[in-house]
Order: structure tokens, then sequence, then C-alpha cells
């Protein structure tokens, strides 16, 4: 890959702007947690895994940033909760922003807590490059020689620090020398799909084709599509799985039609103290992204509109959740117990 989804550089967290991609490689320069949380809700960064990276660095900026004022105090507790606050369902943003609160709360002497809260968050952005892979590497024995594979959203190395969960296990398995193609579903209203995955796909020179989301069920009914692998925002205790909204109807027609459905994540998107899907608070955004994109509308003026961003999967529709700690097949409260335990 010849981009970085985000970089830190001596109190500054440049973001790839995801807004302006495919046309255009912008990155946002930031510099205070404020910015960041704001870079984070207007989507100029997503993924679970990249959004828990950026809060984590969105601290470090401001620890930076405050490190010699009296109020340093107030400042950073100001600054977990605009970050917090920035993404409801995503739940690494919170797995990182705890790890973030264990550092602040050790340590008193202020620039000695900015240099630690730096160092952690570059713990963090590097824990989940590693994981990615560990990822890709077990993910890929479910693979087969030559298949179709279908993703939804963008899972990439755009969604986490580098390499990718879903996208990473279909990088690893091609690195393998199997023989892959993939259909990626366009993903509206946000468009990941067309606009993330499929440039991440052509820059690999991975073989993909785009689809309307829609057309998934036609594709899987005339037998052209092999396996789904899809990334995840959250997994309860039980092993429901929030992730974009259309990724429960995929898994519906996956059932339907006897094909393999797997869920890529790392752990640390693994939430054991929500119990089940109906405990995941799932985000509902502005209804301007349905009604159009890029400064484009084209639905009819004043219309009513939904645009919850994410839907559950229930478990019994998940055929594996691939971690960096291994692989649980037909998931459950146990399995992940103790994978988690592991």
């Amino acid at each position: 890959m010849n981009f970085d989804t985000l970089r830190y550089r001596s109190g500054c967290l440049e973001l790839l702007d995801q807004r302006r991609l495919p046309g255009n490689i912008e990155y946002l320069k930031l510099r205070s947690a404020e910015e960041v949380a704001k870079a984070i809700r207007e989507m100029a960064v997503r993924g679970a895994p990249a959004i828990g990276c950026a809060a984590a660095f969105g601290i470090a900026v401001e620890a930076m940033r405050t490190r010699h004022r009296e109020g340093f105090r107030g400042e950073m507790e100001k600054a977990f909760e605009m970050l917090s606050k920035s993404r409801p369902t995503a739940v690494n943003l919170f797995w990182a922003l705890e790890r973030m609160r264990r550092i602040l709360d050790q340590v008193e002497e202020q620039d000695e807590v900015a240099m630690l809260l730096e160092k952690e968050a570059e713990s963090i952005f590097e824990q989940d490059i590693r994981d990615n892979l560990k990822m890709g590497e077990n993910g890929s024995a479910l693979v087969p020689e030559k298949c179709n594979i279908l993703t939804y959203c963008n899972a990439g190395a755009l969604a986490t620090a580098g390499h990718g969960t879903a996208l990473g296990v279909i990088r690893s398995a091609a690195s393998r020398g199997k023989a892959i193609s993939v259909v990626a579903c366009e993903t509206r209203p946000f468009l990941q799909g067309a606009r993330l995955t499929a440039w991440e796909l052509e820059m690999e020179s991975i073989p993909a084709t785009l689809i309307c989301d829609n057309m998934a069920g036609y594709l899987m009914k005339k037998g052209e599509i092999d396996l789904v692998i899809v990334g995840a925002d959250r997994v309860a205790a039980n092993g429901d799985v929030a992730n974009k909204i259309g990724t429960y109807t995929l898994a519906v027609l996956a059932r339907r039609h006897d094909i393999p459905f797997h869920v890529a994540c790392p752990t640390s998107t693994i939430d054991p103290d929500t119990p089940n899907g109906e405990a995941i608070p799932i985000e509902e955004r502005n209804g301007s992204e349905v009604r159009g994109y890029n400064g484009i509308e084209w639905a009819a003026t004043g219309i009513s509109v939904r645009n919850p961003a994410f839907d559950v999967t229930p478990s019994e529709l998940v055929t594996s959740l691939i971690t960096e700690k291994g692989v649980i097949m037909f998931p459950d409260d146990k399995k992940i117990s103790a994978l988690l335990a592991s």
C-alpha cells in the first residue's frame, strides 16, 4: 500500500481524508481533541479500529497541546468527553479511550503523562497492525484455493491502522497465491465499497467487481458467490455482530443460499459488557446522506428519511468469527468468553 490511513508526527495527527477518496489523496492535520472528534464524527476517518487509533491520538495531541497549562486535567476531561461522543457504535473507540484513561490516572506530572499518552497511542496503532496481519493469516485458511468473495462496506487498510480486517483476510489469502476475485457492494448511503474498497483492491491488482447493494442476492442465486467476509464495529458477548447497515440482509441471503458468512475483527471489537445485539447502540446519522451525495441531491424535497448507520446480525447467522487470537466457528457466549480469556 502506498498510503497511510493515519500517522502521528510530533503532536500532530495526520488523517487521510476518506471523504475525498478516490479522487484526491489529502491529509488533515489535527492538533486538538476537538479537531479529531470532528473528523471522526464527519467520517473523515471511519472503520472501528481506525476510529480507536484516531481517538487515542486525539488524547495524545490534546495532552501535548495543553501539558504546560494550569488547567491541564480539566482540558483532558473535556477531550475524553468529546471523543467518547463522536460515534456511539464502534466499541474500539471506547476500548482505546479506556487504555488512555488508565495512563492519565496513573501519572501526576504533566510533561511525563503527555509523553506516556503519546507512547500509548503509538502502541495501540502498532498493535492494530500486528493484529490485522495475524487475523489475515488465521482467516486465509478459510478461503478456498479458487473463489469469488463478496465483501461489504470497507474493512481494509483504510478502516484500520493498516492491512485491514475482512479485506486483510482477502489480502493475506491472495498473497499466498490463492486465485481470488472479489465482489464489492457499493454500500449505500456513504458508498464506502464503491469509493474505498474498490480503490484498495484496484491498487493491489486483486480482481474485483463493483455491484449495487441490491444485486447481491441475484449473484448468490446464480452461484457466483462462494463466501462472504465482512468486518464489524462491535461484537456482543453472545456473538451478535453490529456492522454497516445492510450486513444483516447479506447474512440472511447467505444463509438462504448456503454460503459461508465470516466476520473478521480484532478482539478489541468484542464487547463482553454488551450481552447481545439488542444492547448495542445504533447510530442514526443525518438524513442528508440518504437524500444525495457530495452536494448532489436526488431525493424529493421534504421527504422524511431514516439513516441508521449499522444493523445487527444474530450470531446464529455467523459461520465464523476471525480474530488475531484464532477463529471461532459458529460463535456463542461460551466460545467468545474462552477466546478472550486465552
